[in-house]
Protein backbone atom coordinates (compact mmCIF):
# COMPACT_ATOMS: atom_id res chain seq x y z
CA UNK A 1 0.00 0.00 0.00
CA UNK A 2 1.16 3.43 -0.13
CA UNK A 3 0.93 6.29 2.03
CA UNK A 4 -1.55 6.39 5.24
CA UNK A 5 -3.50 8.72 3.31
CA UNK A 6 -4.34 6.61 0.45
CA UNK A 7 -7.89 5.48 -0.36
CA UNK A 8 -8.03 1.94 -0.65
CA UNK A 9 -8.54 -0.31 -3.52
CA UNK A 10 -9.37 -3.98 -3.93
CA UNK A 11 -6.06 -5.09 -4.27
CA UNK A 12 -5.11 -2.44 -1.51
CA UNK A 13 -7.76 -3.73 0.80
CA UNK A 14 -6.73 -7.67 -0.03
CA UNK A 15 -3.20 -6.73 0.63
CA UNK A 16 -4.61 -5.04 4.35
CA UNK A 17 -6.13 -8.20 5.40
CA UNK A 18 -3.84 -10.43 4.15
CA UNK A 19 -1.12 -8.65 6.36
CA UNK A 20 -3.27 -8.49 9.39
CA UNK A 21 -3.66 -12.39 9.31
CA UNK A 22 -0.09 -12.81 9.18
CA UNK A 23 0.57 -10.41 12.05
CA UNK A 24 -2.32 -11.99 13.86
CA UNK A 25 -1.10 -15.11 13.62
CA UNK A 26 2.53 -14.18 14.50
CA UNK A 27 1.23 -12.47 17.62
CA UNK A 28 -0.95 -15.43 18.89
CA UNK A 29 1.59 -17.90 18.56
CA UNK A 30 3.98 -15.64 20.42
CA UNK A 31 1.65 -14.83 23.08
CA UNK A 32 0.41 -18.10 23.59
CA UNK A 33 4.12 -19.85 23.78
CA UNK A 34 3.19 -22.01 20.73
CA UNK A 35 7.01 -20.65 19.85
CA UNK A 36 10.00 -20.04 21.54
CA UNK A 37 9.76 -16.52 22.35
CA UNK A 38 13.84 -16.15 20.89
CA UNK A 39 12.53 -17.41 17.69
CA UNK A 40 10.77 -14.14 17.04
CA UNK A 41 11.76 -10.21 16.21
CA UNK A 42 10.58 -7.09 16.55
CA UNK A 43 8.82 -5.28 13.90
CA UNK A 44 7.35 -1.52 13.74
CA UNK A 45 3.91 -2.13 12.29
CA UNK A 46 0.25 -0.52 12.97
CA UNK A 47 2.17 2.32 15.30
CA UNK A 48 2.92 -1.10 17.20
CA UNK A 49 6.17 -2.86 18.21
CA UNK A 50 4.78 -5.83 16.49
CA UNK A 51 6.71 -9.95 16.77
CA UNK A 52 7.21 -11.87 13.98
CA UNK A 53 8.95 -15.30 13.60
CA UNK A 54 12.44 -15.91 12.11
CA UNK A 55 11.93 -19.56 11.95
CA UNK A 56 12.52 -20.66 8.34
CA UNK A 57 10.45 -23.51 8.30
CA UNK A 58 7.08 -21.67 9.48
CA UNK A 59 7.97 -18.23 7.37
CA UNK A 60 8.07 -20.16 4.36
CA UNK A 61 4.85 -22.08 5.72
CA UNK A 62 2.52 -18.90 6.41
CA UNK A 63 3.99 -17.55 3.38
CA UNK A 64 2.79 -20.29 1.05
CA UNK A 65 -0.90 -19.43 3.04
CA UNK A 66 -1.04 -16.03 2.69
CA UNK A 67 0.31 -16.15 -1.31
CA UNK A 68 -3.29 -18.51 -1.66
CA UNK A 69 -4.98 -16.31 0.49
CA UNK A 70 -4.76 -13.73 -1.73
CA UNK A 71 -6.00 -15.27 -4.33
CA UNK A 72 -8.86 -16.48 -2.81
CA UNK A 73 -9.88 -12.59 -1.04
CA UNK A 74 -9.13 -11.15 -4.57
CA UNK A 75 -12.08 -13.49 -5.79
CA UNK A 76 -14.38 -12.90 -2.96
CA UNK A 77 -14.21 -16.45 -1.66
CA UNK A 78 -12.64 -15.86 1.74
CA UNK A 79 -15.31 -16.40 4.45
CA UNK A 80 -12.93 -16.81 7.47
CA UNK A 81 -9.95 -17.88 9.29
CA UNK A 82 -9.52 -19.66 12.46
CA UNK A 83 -6.29 -20.26 14.02
CA UNK A 84 -6.95 -23.27 16.46
CA UNK A 85 -4.65 -24.08 19.21
CA UNK A 86 -4.49 -27.72 20.41
CA UNK A 87 -2.29 -30.05 23.09
CA UNK A 88 0.20 -31.90 21.75
CA UNK A 89 -0.35 -34.74 24.26
CA UNK A 90 -3.86 -34.88 24.57
CA UNK A 91 -5.34 -33.60 21.44
CA UNK A 92 -7.79 -31.07 22.84
CA UNK A 93 -8.46 -28.49 20.80
CA UNK A 94 -7.94 -25.70 23.66
CA UNK A 95 -8.04 -22.17 21.95
CA UNK A 96 -10.12 -21.17 18.59
CA UNK A 97 -9.10 -17.81 17.30
CA UNK A 98 -11.65 -16.76 14.57
CA UNK A 99 -11.33 -13.94 12.05
CA UNK A 100 -14.78 -13.43 10.19
CA UNK A 101 -14.72 -11.88 6.68
CA UNK A 102 -17.59 -10.54 5.60
CA UNK A 103 -18.52 -9.31 1.56
CA UNK A 104 -21.34 -10.75 -0.27
CA UNK A 105 -21.52 -14.67 1.31
CA UNK A 106 -23.77 -16.70 -0.38
CA UNK A 107 -23.72 -18.89 2.51
CA UNK A 108 -22.37 -21.80 0.83
CA UNK A 109 -19.07 -22.79 2.69
CA UNK A 110 -16.65 -25.66 3.41
CA UNK A 111 -13.49 -26.57 4.78
CA UNK A 112 -10.08 -28.24 3.61
CA UNK A 113 -6.61 -28.44 4.95
CA UNK A 114 -3.55 -28.21 4.06
CA UNK A 115 -0.79 -30.16 6.29
CA UNK A 116 2.47 -29.06 7.21
CA UNK A 117 5.74 -31.26 8.34
CA UNK A 118 6.84 -28.35 10.57
CA UNK A 119 6.56 -29.99 14.04
CA UNK A 120 4.62 -27.25 15.98
CA UNK A 121 1.83 -27.38 13.15
CA UNK A 122 -0.37 -29.80 13.18
CA UNK A 123 -2.65 -28.96 9.84
CA UNK A 124 -3.80 -25.76 8.15
CA UNK A 125 -7.48 -26.13 6.89
CA UNK A 126 -9.10 -24.29 4.15
CA UNK A 127 -12.19 -24.14 1.94
CA UNK A 128 -12.22 -21.30 -1.05
CA UNK A 129 -14.66 -21.15 -3.66
CA UNK A 130 -15.44 -19.03 -7.16
CA UNK A 131 -17.34 -16.19 -6.59
CA UNK A 132 -17.57 -13.29 -9.59
CA UNK A 133 -15.67 -9.92 -8.46
CA UNK A 134 -18.43 -8.06 -9.05
CA UNK A 135 -19.69 -8.31 -5.73
CA UNK A 136 -16.97 -6.22 -4.72
CA UNK A 137 -17.71 -3.45 -6.94
CA UNK A 138 -20.88 -2.39 -4.83
CA UNK A 139 -20.30 1.44 -3.55
CA UNK A 140 -18.71 1.79 -0.26
CA UNK A 141 -17.39 4.63 1.77
CA UNK A 142 -13.97 5.46 1.38
CA UNK A 143 -11.42 4.93 4.06
CA UNK A 144 -7.70 5.87 3.88
CA UNK A 145 -4.99 2.98 4.98
CA UNK A 146 -4.62 5.19 8.78
CA UNK A 147 -7.76 4.55 9.46
CA UNK A 148 -7.92 0.74 9.01
CA UNK A 149 -4.66 0.74 10.53
CA UNK A 150 -5.68 2.46 13.26
CA UNK A 151 -8.93 -0.20 13.77
CA UNK A 152 -6.21 -3.10 13.43
CA UNK A 153 -3.93 -1.70 16.25
CA UNK A 154 -6.55 -2.12 18.81
CA UNK A 155 -7.22 -5.93 18.10
CA UNK A 156 -3.30 -6.26 17.84
CA UNK A 157 -3.26 -4.96 21.50
CA UNK A 158 -6.60 -6.98 22.33
CA UNK A 159 -4.14 -10.12 21.03
CA UNK A 160 -1.26 -8.73 23.10
CA UNK A 161 -3.75 -8.67 26.30
CA UNK A 162 -5.26 -11.95 25.81
CA UNK A 163 -2.61 -13.05 28.12
CA UNK A 164 -4.58 -11.49 31.13
CA UNK A 165 -7.91 -13.45 30.38
CA UNK A 166 -6.57 -16.94 29.05
CA UNK A 167 -5.98 -19.75 30.59
CA UNK A 168 -2.90 -20.73 30.79
CA UNK A 169 -1.19 -23.86 28.34
CA UNK A 170 -0.10 -26.33 30.67
CA UNK A 171 1.39 -28.74 28.01
CA UNK A 172 3.12 -28.28 25.25
CA UNK A 173 0.56 -26.60 21.81
CA UNK A 174 0.41 -26.74 18.25
CA UNK A 175 -1.59 -24.80 15.87
CA UNK A 176 -3.83 -25.18 12.89
CA UNK A 177 -5.27 -22.28 10.15
CA UNK A 178 -8.72 -23.25 9.37
CA UNK A 179 -9.54 -21.07 6.35
CA UNK A 180 -13.40 -21.37 5.24
CA UNK A 181 -14.34 -20.50 1.73
CA UNK A 182 -16.73 -20.32 -0.94
CA UNK A 183 -17.79 -24.08 -1.94
CA UNK A 184 -16.56 -24.22 -5.19
CA UNK A 185 -13.24 -22.87 -5.19
CA UNK A 186 -10.41 -24.54 -6.62
CA UNK A 187 -8.34 -26.18 -4.36
CA UNK A 188 -4.82 -26.89 -4.36
CA UNK A 189 -3.87 -31.00 -3.90
CA UNK A 190 -2.14 -30.65 -1.22
CA UNK A 191 -5.15 -29.11 0.69
CA UNK A 192 -7.12 -31.35 2.63
CA UNK A 193 -10.76 -31.92 4.11
CA UNK A 194 -10.63 -30.76 7.84
CA UNK A 195 -13.07 -31.27 10.33
CA UNK A 196 -13.83 -27.70 12.57
CA UNK A 197 -12.37 -28.55 15.49
CA UNK A 198 -14.73 -26.67 17.97
CA UNK A 199 -14.62 -26.50 21.89
CA UNK A 200 -17.42 -28.13 23.58
CA UNK A 201 -18.93 -26.12 26.68
CA UNK A 202 -16.43 -22.68 25.74
CA UNK A 203 -16.20 -19.61 26.85
CA UNK A 204 -15.70 -17.08 24.19
CA UNK A 205 -14.66 -13.16 24.04
CA UNK A 206 -15.47 -11.08 20.72
CA UNK A 207 -12.71 -8.63 19.73
CA UNK A 208 -12.72 -6.04 18.08
CA UNK A 209 -13.26 -5.11 14.04
CA UNK A 210 -11.55 -3.37 11.55
CA UNK A 211 -13.15 -2.68 7.75
CA UNK A 212 -11.87 -1.39 4.61
CA UNK A 213 -13.86 -0.50 1.70
CA UNK A 214 -14.48 -3.86 0.21
CA UNK A 215 -13.86 -6.12 3.20
CA UNK A 216 -14.58 -6.06 6.89
CA UNK A 217 -13.23 -8.90 9.51
CA UNK A 218 -14.80 -9.61 12.88
CA UNK A 219 -12.88 -11.59 15.58
CA UNK A 220 -13.07 -13.09 18.42
CA UNK A 221 -11.17 -16.39 20.68
CA UNK A 222 -13.55 -19.03 22.08
CA UNK A 223 -11.33 -20.79 24.59
CA UNK A 224 -11.82 -24.14 27.10
CA UNK A 225 -11.91 -23.11 30.39
CA UNK A 226 -9.20 -24.34 32.48
CA UNK A 227 -11.38 -26.63 34.89
CA UNK A 228 -12.66 -28.49 31.89
CA UNK A 229 -8.87 -29.63 31.35
CA UNK A 230 -6.71 -29.05 34.27
CA UNK A 231 -5.35 -32.59 35.78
Amino acid sequence: MGGNDTVITLKGSVEIVTEFFFTAINSILYQRGIYQPETFKREAKYGLTVLTTTDEGLLSYLGQVMTQMESWLTDGDVQRLVVVVSGIDSGETLERWQFNVSIEDDGCGALISVNDENQNISSNVMKLGHSSGDKLGKKRQSKTVKEVHDEIQAIIRQITASVTFLPLLNEPCSFDLLIYTNKNAVVPQKWLDSDPRYIMNSQEVKLRSFTTSFHQVDSMVTYKEADEWEL
